[in-house]
């Protein structure tokens, strides 16, 4: 999945030549995208990489709320950028790289925590997120946590929240230099 990276750079540069960013849609892709930083922070406040499996907060409701947040951040700068070409191309990325992104590390939990994550698997859906009844109980062994802000550290979520301001300002920027130069 090393491709996913390689090729984002290339995507990032033609969606920036196609996008048509007006202050409307910057302001609605904003929000959505706001929505998705909101989505990430809250999982990356419970995700212990590579030390336990994570089933509380946003994971109880879907096993990818990183992706899922991250895919609220693409659906933002598709809108914002003003362009269907530049928001198609958004998209066709995302889909293309993320599902797979996803299920290889499916494989690799299911390697690492078995029969729980199985169970786990067979409760909670994939990507689009379920809300379970009132009172629902976690598991026997699944502890309940709490958000932590030292564990959003840890997981240096706070470097989407710099990439995302940085997008919207590259979009300001891009509909500025439209508007001086025509281009």
């Amino acid at each position: 999945m090393r491709w996913r990276v390689r090729t984002g750079y290339p995507v990032a540069a033609i969606y920036l030549v196609l996008a048509v960013p007006k202050p409307r849609w910057i302001l609605i892709g904003g929000a959505i995208a706001t929505i998705g930083l909101l989505v990430r922070g809250a999982a990356a406040g419970h995700l212990r990489k590579d030390r336990e499996l994570a089933v509380s907060g946003p994971y109880a409701h879907t096993r990818n709320p990183l992706y899922l947040g991250s895919a609220l951040l693409a659906a933002g700068f598709a809108i914002a950028g003003g362009s269907l070409w530049a928001g198609l191309l958004v998209v066709a990325y995302f889909a293309v790289f993320y599902y797979a992104v996803m299920r290889n590390e499916e494989e690799d939990l299911q390697r690492r925590f078995g029969a729980a994550f199985d169970e786990y698997a067979a409760r909670v859906p994939l990507f689009f997120p379920w809300f379970p009844r009132a009172g629902a109980k976690l598991s026997p062994g699944e502890a309940a946590r709490r958000f932590s802000w030292d564990q959003y550290r840890r997981n240096r979520e706070y470097r989407a929240l710099i990439g995302a301001v940085g997008g919207v300002g590259v979009l300001f920027l891009r509909m500025w230099i439209r508007s001086q130069f025509g281009y």
